[in-house]
Parts: structure tokens; sequence; C-alpha cells
């Protein structure tokens, strides 16, 4: 029987607005990520998107304005496996962004701040900067 190797997943957001784009960093860590998390059993990837983005920054994501803008795989050095996944959605929201739960804080970042953030979340940046989005 062959072994079916379960990849990680994270649901992201990525707001941009003005040349910049949202990113938040977690209690404990300098690194920052975009918003979002994994999945929970039964939803749908509209539905971890909004329950997330309303635990981190208690907005409310209009999920009719979902529209996917790509997925990221990394794979571990070590053995060239999957390790990680992110699907990456923009999205329109209501309600001020504001950092709770295990949030930090929120930032604004720009393509030059690209080195502080994740590895997976940098492919991201550079997608966006290729496209003309984050200059």
């Amino acid at each position: 029987m062959e072994t079916v190797e379960v990849v990680p997943e994270k649901v992201a957001w990525v707001l941009v607005r003005g040349g910049r784009v949202l990113v938040t960093r977690d209690r404990g860590v300098d690194v920052f990520y975009f918003p979002g998390g994994k999945r929970e059993p039964g939803e749908s990837d509209a539905e971890t998107l909004a329950r997330e983005v309303d635990e981190e920054l208690r907005a409310r994501i209009d999920t009719a304005t979902m529209v996917h803008a790509a997925t990221f795989e990394t794979r571990r050095d070590s053995d060239g496996s999957t390790g990680f996944r992110m699907i990456c959605y923009t999205a329109e929201h209501t309600g001020a962004l504001v950092a709770s739960g295990e949030i930090a804080e929120l930032d604004w970042f720009g393509y030059d701040d690209r080195a502080r953030v994740s590895a997976v979340d940098r492919m991201v940046f550079d997608l966006l900067h290729a496209s003309g989005r984050l200059p």
C-alpha cells in the first residue's frame, strides 16, 4: 500500500493597499506572516479565512469577493518532500483591522521588508513585486 503524505496547509489573506501588504506577527516570534491559518475539519477555504481573520484581526472577510491569488509549496532541503502549502486569497473586508488573540502586531510591508517574513511568504512578496502591486 502506498503512503500518501498529508501536506500541512494554511489559507492566507493577501491584502495590498497603496503598494504595501498586510502582515502579522504572533506573540513570541520575530517573523511576520500573512493573516490566516489552518483549516478545521470540514471547513472550506472561505470558512477558514473568514474565521481566522475574525480571530486574528477582528475584521469580517467578504467571502463573495474572495479570489484565489496563488498556491505556494515549500520543500524540505533534506529530502525534497513537500513540507508546507499556502493557499492565498485576496478579498475585501469590513471592520477595523485590530491585532487580537495570538497576534502581537500587524503592519504594512513594502518589498524592501521581504527579509522580515517567512520563506513561503517571500514567494508571495516576489509575485506581488513582479506584478507591480508591491513596488
